[in-house]
């Protein structure tokens, strides 16, 4: 069993960090408990967290709703000792966030600028990570003016915006007359469209992070319950209904697939903090789904779950992404 978690030693204690939450997208409320979390966390080490929220419109906040100016944010993050954007989606998870943080010299718990964007667009993933071996399926990319006069490939399909997450404006396309709908309903979250081939398989995730002494950390494989047919969607992941399998019930083979195609996409997108990486497991191998440079980060959201499986509970999880950073720092 692991030990309890004690507070960090004096020389840190006294550390100051931003948690930010909120965002201006559709991921907005998700974000937030992924920051009150991250928040508890830190308190229970001994950390000033300081809590700030990007609210829908793009303004920052206290945690308790008093707006400040952009001077103002400023003056509270360049306080503290570093900050951890617990953001998701575009305008955060995206790269923006690490890039304003960056700029004003505020260390930042989680993955830069480069890892952020690119693992953000969904084409772009997938263009990395053929060029380094990993499967991933077929798939077109519609651009905005696109017409959408004739199918890109026969269904099934999934259709999806290139950009966001938390599986908003994702549908499954069986039927031709349900293509042009699922598109309209995909640029709702993004302007770019990915229609890619269906894929039957189990949905396996891992997740990685490197710690203060340069180990590349991995947590358990986690199975997500899904019906045939169906994808993963907004509501499975966030009412509760989700069914998790920790470890995985894949083969060795498989599970060794799945941690070498991470590593490689964890240091190819340069990677820092904690990411996941999403996997279909078929009878022809391991196809990547998608990458997450900023996953939800509750206690019950998927990524803690896979580090408690190897004895790293939650707040130690905290813990030692924030010794990453700073010590990185000093």
């Amino acid at each position: 069993m692991p030990e309890p978690t004690a507070p960090l030693p004096p020389e840190t204690t006294r550390r100051r960090v931003a948690v930010i939450g909120g965002g201006a997208n559709d991921e907005h409320e998700v974000s937030l408990a992924s920051a009150a979390a991250v928040t508890r966390a830190l308190r229970s080490l001994g950390v000033d967290a300081v809590p700030l929220t990007i609210d829908r419109a793009g303004s920052w906040r206290h945690t308790d709703g008093v707006a400040l100016s952009p001077s103002e944010a400023v003056a509270q993050l360049t306080a503290c000792d570093a900050a951890f954007p617990a953001l998701h989606g575009v305008h955060g998870e995206d790269g923006a966030a690490a890039g304003f943080l960056g700029m004003i010299g505020v260390p930042v718990v989680g993955s830069p600028v480069r890892a952020g964007a690119l693992g953000m667009d969904k084409s772009v993933t997938k263009t990395i990570a053929d060029a380094v071996g990993i499967r991933t399926a077929p798939a077109v990319l519609l651009r905005a003016t696109d017409a959408l006069d004739e199918l890109p490939l026969e269904p099934p399909f999934v259709v999806k915006p290139t950009t966001g997450g938390s599986s908003n404006g994702v549908s499954v396309v069986r039927d031709a007359d349900e293509y042009a709908a699922a598109v309209r309903l995909a640029r709702e979250a993004g302007d770019d469209v990915l229609v890619e081939s269906f894929v039957t398989g189990r949905e396996v995730d891992i997740a990685l992070f490197r710690d203060h002494s340069g180990v590349l950390r991995c947590g358990a494989t986690l199975e997500i319950g899904v019906a045939d047919g169906a994808v993963f969607g907004r509501a499975e992941k966030y009412d509760g209904s989700a069914e998790f399998t920790v470890p995985a019930r894949i083969t060795e083979s498989d599970g060794a697939a799945i941690d070498a195609a991470a590593r490689t996409l964890y240091d190819t997108l340069g990677c820092s903090g904690v990411a996941r990486f999403d996997f279909f497991v078929t009878g022809d191998g391991v196809v990547l789904n998608e990458v997450n440079t900023s996953p939800g980060f509750t206690e019950q959201s998927q990524v803690p779950q896979m580090f408690a499986a190897v004895e790293l509970p939650y707040v130690d999880l905290v813990r030692a992404l924030l010794e990453a950073t700073i010590r990185d720092e000093d």
